[in-house]
């Protein structure tokens, strides 16, 4: 319980459902705009500036004329009309314009629950944390658009993996907060890590899964190898010789990078049923619901990988599969919470 006044923990609750939400939205958004190519049509960060989008010609032509000088018009679509330019645009538009919102829509309420004075500011903390989290994200996002303005058609699949790593952090902290309030505990997240390892593994390996995931996204390694389940005629890309070790974490090479991502899965995959398996035979009934929900949107999450590949990479599909690994990710810390003391 945040506050004894019970009021003022549904207004948290609530502020916090309608936080994850906006959060939920932007992962999908931002997907989107990575999987239009569209995250590199506004060249410059605004960070005050940009709340309006172009009302005139001229201002169009402006921004439109930025995004000639950069590599990606240049080299990937030097025959782009303004149109189509537009287009593009408003994907990064509207994914800025969110973030925006998702801060200010965060900061106002924290503020008034820490100077109405009937919460203790220990309790305030993860929300602090989010919010620091929220504003570093903004910087991240920038850092990333910058990796893609000079040398290269698009950004850098490390800081790609990293704006991504941070939004999941942020809508599995709040997650977690909105379970505690609404179940009227205060369950630590790390505190039963030795404990319950077993099950916070499964958090740790879907992160991983998440980031490779990234990585595959940013080096648009899904072209690659769009087989399943072998990768062209072979379980390992024929198209990599390794020589030394290192070279099993060169993470630039697209078809070692699209391995791993397939193999994470499997391995996710099998743990979890594993873990399914345990739980039904030891008769864990208060699980029961929860590990179900886990196996299921598992499922649905392979099924989407496979179909991202054959598909060539249908936006659709290929949406469906990042929108399915947050709810991954939600479904685990949900049998983790209930999992721990």
């Amino acid at each position: 319980m945040l506050s004894h006044n019970k009021n003022i923990n549904n207004l948290i609750v609530n502020w916090l459902i309608i936080s994850l939400l906006l959060v939920f939205s932007i992962i999908i958004i931002g997907g989107l705009t990575r999987l239009t190519n569209s995250g590199l049509s506004i060249t410059q960060w605004e960070l005050f500036t940009g709340i309006l989008p172009p009302l005139s010609q001229n201002k169009w032509d402006s921004y439109f004329s930025l995004y000639k000088e950069i590599p990606q018009f240049k080299l990937l679509y030097p025959s782009m009309t303004l149109d189509e330019f537009k287009v593009i645009f408003y994907w990064e538009y509207f994914h800025r314009i969110l973030a925006r919102i998702i801060g200010i829509f965060f900061l106002f309420p924290l503020l008034y629950f820490h100077f109405i004075k009937k919460i203790n500011f220990k309790k305030l903390i993860p929300f602090y944390l989010v919010l620091l989290l929220i504003i570093l994200q903004g910087i991240i996002g920038w850092y990333m658009v910058k990796s893609g303005l000079i040398d290269k058609t698009s950004v850098s699949h490390y800081r790609l993996s990293l704006h991504l790593l941070i939004a999941v952090t942020i809508i599995s902290i709040i997650f977690w907060q909105i379970l505690n309030i609404s179940s009227n505990t205060s369950k630590k997240f790390f505190y039963s890590i030795k404990k319950e390892f077993s099950y916070f593994l499964i958090i740790l390996l879907i992160f991983l899964q998440i980031i490779f995931g990234a990585f595959v996204s940013g080096l648009d390694a899904g072209k690659i190898y769009q087989t399943w389940p072998l990768m062209g005629n072979n379980y390992f890309p024929d198209d990599i010789n390794i020589k030394f070790f290192l070279e099993l974490i060169n993470f630039e090479n697209h078809s070692l990078v699209q391995f791993y991502h397939r193999n994470i899965a499997y391995i996710i995959s099998l743990y979890i049923l594993s873990i399914g398996i345990s739980i039904f035979l030891k008769k864990d009934k208060f699980l029961y619901k929860a590990i179900s929900f886990l196996l299921v949107i598992l499922l649905v999450q392979v099924l989407l990988g496979v179909l991202t590949l054959i598909t060539d990479l249908n936006t659709v599909i290929a949406s469906a599969h990042q929108i399915s690994s947050v709810l991954l990710i939600l479904c685990a810390l949900n049998l983790y919470y209930l999992r721990i003391k």
